[in-house]
């Protein structure tokens, strides 16, 4: 069964910056399309970025220009490089497989953006 593992989230103020990990412990990893969601309280999990298998990236619109998502083949590892954030940022952060997530949630990684 496949297991994802995030980390690198944290506290940071409004136009700081974080760099967030995700592990994929399992087979297949080169042959998915993998994604960042986040889900604030008490709503949704939404889908922010995306990183096909070759490395193409998508974004949601709110985060444009200023998030990054990239993938390490070598790895199995999915990586969000997030600047220029905003107190609308914080959420806890996931990932995988994109658009449609059908693997077990992981654990998130926290992410608090405030002044």
């Amino acid at each position: 069964q496949v297991q994802v593992v995030e980390s690198g989230g944290g506290s940071a103020q409004p136009g700081g910056s974080l760099r967030l990990s995700c592990l994929y412990h399992g087979p297949m990893f080169t042959f998915r399309s993998m994604g960042w969601f986040r889900q604030a309280p008490g709503k949704e999990y939404q889908l922010v970025a995306r990183v096909s298998t070759s490395g193409d990236a998508e974004y949601e619109d709110g985060v444009k220009g200023r998030f990054t998502v990239s993938r390490d083949n070598t790895k199995n590892a999915v990586y969000l490089q997030m600047d220029n954030l905003r107190p609308e940022d914080t959420a806890v952060y996931f990932c995988n497989t994109a658009p449609t997530p059908f693997l077990a949630w992981g654990q998130g990684t926290q992410v608090s953006v405030s002044s």
